[in-house]
């Protein structure tokens, strides 16, 4: 019997995954999994990169860096592909619109999966798309750019991307125009020249949230200060163009990830670096006030090797969706899906 493209895909993905966990078990491995708080459970044992839809109820992730994009039903453990429909050559990025619809960013181009400075290529020569919430439509171009980010609004059809060498961001509304989104008053915000001289990245930024309600202020990572391995979290207001380090904490590496739905938190990637560019991290709550404040949520890098990266908050502030990740692997590679039930105080 011949399986669909998409169930062979799946089927692959999940033998991948029970091989790396098998070879952990025979190595005699501790890690995270045989520990995890009674307010945390495992979703799947592959995926990275969650994100949630606006109801709360599924959360949509990649496979893997250039998989296909799938969305997992909560409260069935049900998943369902989204990208399986249409040739493609990859995705790095999913994220639900406010209207439902997805918007992707991944390579146009065909390229060797197995040269790293391919890959590397294709990841930072991504261009943006809009793929119908349907799931039955090939997804419509927006002719943009895009090398890692972007950002997605939670209250209206607007978004922000990193392009360029990673050195500037944009943002702009989408807006329908017979069924068709095209991009509309687009504006570039800010590039690496705009931070000042005493914090400023060597050459990478990247946008991550806009702050609810109102959109007017825009989460970024600033990477590589003055030539260093600190990496810190700013707030960007899109209306002056001011600047605000959230984390100022050079021993730390700081990178934004979800935002809370009051906008008065984010999540953010974090360790103590050690003059080490990519340290082995975990969830943080951080402040937008400035005033430096953080939490530690997630303690999967307290396992020799593990971290946990990519949160994100649910809309209405109860859930915190991670993954699993592991050192020496490509930046951002995800191994498992987590649901965290946040408390009361973790909320706000």
């Amino acid at each position: 019997m011949r399986f669909p493209l998409s169930h062979r895909r799946l089927s692959v993905q999940l033998l991948f995954a029970l091989c790396l966990t098998m070879a952990a078990i025979a190595q005699g491995e501790d890690s995270p999994l045989e520990h995890l708080p009674a307010n945390v459970k495992q979703l799947t044992n592959w995926g990275e990169r969650p994100d949630f839809r606006k109801d709360g109820h599924r959360i949509l992730f990649l496979s893997k860096v250039f998989g296909d994009v799938y969305e997992y039903e909560i409260a069935t453990g049900r998943i369902t592909p989204c990208t399986a429909h249409f040739k493609h050559h990859g995705f790095t990025r999913a994220l639900y619109l406010n209207n439902g619809d997805l918007l992707l960013s991944g390579p146009v181009a065909t390229f060797d999966p197995i040269d790293k400075e391919a890959r590397q290529k294709a990841r930072s020569s991504s261009y943006l798309s809009v793929l119908d919430k349907s799931f039955t439509k090939p997804p419509v171009p927006l002719h943009e750019h895009c090398d890692e980010g972007p950002a997605v609004s939670r209250h209206h059809l607007r978004i922000a991307w990193t392009h360029g060498l990673q050195d500037r961001i944009s943002t702009a509304d989408l807006e329908y125009e017979k069924g068709a989104p095209k991009l509309v008053n687009k504006r570039q915000v800010l590039q690496v020249i705009d931070f000042p001289e005493g914090s400023r990245p060597q050459r990478w930024i990247e946008t991550q949230n806009f702050v609810p309600p109102h959109d007017k202020q825009l989460t970024v990572t600033a990477y590589e200060l003055n030539g260093s391995a600190n990496s810190e979290a700013f707030l960007l207001d899109l209306d002056s163009g001011a600047l605000t380090n959230l984390s100022r904490s050079p021993d730390h590496y700081e990178e934004v990830e979800g935002i809370f739905p009051d906008g008065k938190n984010t999540l953010v990637e974090r360790a103590e670096h050690y003059g080490n560019h990519w340290p082995l991290i975990d969830g943080w709550k951080l402040a937008l006030d400035g005033s430096g404040k953080a939490e530690r949520l997630t303690f999967f890098a307290d396992f020799k090797g593990y971290k946990g990266g990519e949160p994100v908050v649910s809309q209405d502030g109860h859930y915190l969706a991670f993954t699993l990740g592991k050192s020496g692997m490509e930046a951002g590679q995800g191994f498992g899906l987590f649901l965290m039930e946040l408390s009361g105080e973790q909320k706000n």
